[in-house]
């Protein structure tokens, strides 16, 4: 559905722009640990902005953009604004976490809260993007920033080149990553070969994409506040990550609201490594036993979490 010259063309377009984040591997758990905590505005979201950013035309530049956001998006298209000249504005839930908020100011976007979540969120976005001309930057439905996302695969691809991975665990909402992972992985790995599991998890407070995967529909969806944050909300009616998540994806899991604080906790006692809640449902999976399949991927996806939350996740069990 997505060429792969477009997969190529983001790869080569944002390196001057992104770091290639590390890759550890855990012999007791025996999971690769993709450090995207570590990226430059501390979340995999810059690629598919910077991507969707520089490939925009010159009187799309000039209107500026909007976006909706939790805050990882916000941050990551404000950095890509910045380097770019473009006048950003970006709309976020007034419950979004303050330091995402703060990052996307700090990076110099306009910020504007919008009452109630992630949904309405977008909702409102959208509508502002029609009646302003301004061109709308979605999170996930967007061809550019799905291959934007897809370039964290080839680089994970060619550092482990010798490596027969039987899974990719993946943090889905939208589903921006999770489709831009299979796209890649369907490109770039060899014809006829055993592709490994790909796997999607969510909060099972915000449980969307799961419905769509395999119900087809997120009418019945009850939504309850979540530390994943990042993951929350409803999925843009028609967007194109879900064909492409029910093309590629294996499976779509759900984890707890303690399963993920325990993995926020473990990353940090066990790696020294501050993850947020949308980050740590891969790794949720995985001490919670819902994977099985080993040696196992684990995109650890962003690390922007309040330091007052993060400090009382890791303290609640000493």
């Amino acid at each position: 559905m997505i060429p792969k010259e477009w997969i190529e063309n983001a790869y080569q377009r944002i390196a001057p722009y992104v770091h290639t984040t590390p890759i550890t591997f855990d012999p007791q758990l025996e999971i690769y640990l993709k450090w995207e905590n570590q990226q430059i505005t501390g979340s995999f979201k810059l690629r598919g902005a910077m991507n969707k950013i520089l490939s925009l035309a010159e009187w799309e530049r000039q209107r500026g953009v909007v976006a909706a956001s939790a805050g990882n998006h916000g941050a990551g298209l404000a950095f890509a604004c910045k380097k770019a000249g473009i006048k950003a504005t970006i709309f976020v839930p007034h419950t979004a976490p303050q330091v995402k908020v703060n990052a996307i100011r700090e990076y110099g976007a306009e910020v504007r809260y919008i009452k109630g979540g992630y949904t309405e969120t977008e909702q409102f976005a959208i509508q502002f993007s029609k009646e302003t001309g301004q061109p709308y930057i979605s999170p996930y439905n967007d061809a550019q920033i799905i291959v934007g996302q897809g370039t964290l695969a080839i680089e994970t691809l060619q550092a482990l080149a010798d490596t027969n991975l039987k899974a990719w665990l993946v943090p889905v909402g939208g589903g921006g990553l999770l489709s831009g992972i299979g796209t890649t992985l369907d490109a770039f790995l060899p014809k006829g070969s055993m592709l490994p599991r790909l796997i999607g998890v969510q909060s099972e407070a915000s449980p969307y994409m799961r419905h769509l995967y395999y119900t087809e529909t997120q009418k019945f969806v009850v939504e309850e506040p979540s530390i994943a944050d990042g993951l929350a909300g409803a999925v843009e009616e028609n967007s194109i990550t879900i064909p492409l998540i029910k093309q590629y994806a294996d499976a779509i899991l759900l984890v707890s609201e303690e399963e993920i604080r325990a993995a926020i906790r473990y990353a940090w006692l066990c790696y020294h490594q501050v993850i947020e809640g949308s980050a740590a449902v891969v790794l949720a999976a995985v001490l919670s036993g819902k994977v099985s399949e080993r040696p196992a991927l684990l995109v650890i996806s962003g690390g922007n979490i309040d330091p007052d939350l993060h400090r009382t996740i890791v303290e609640a069990e000493k």
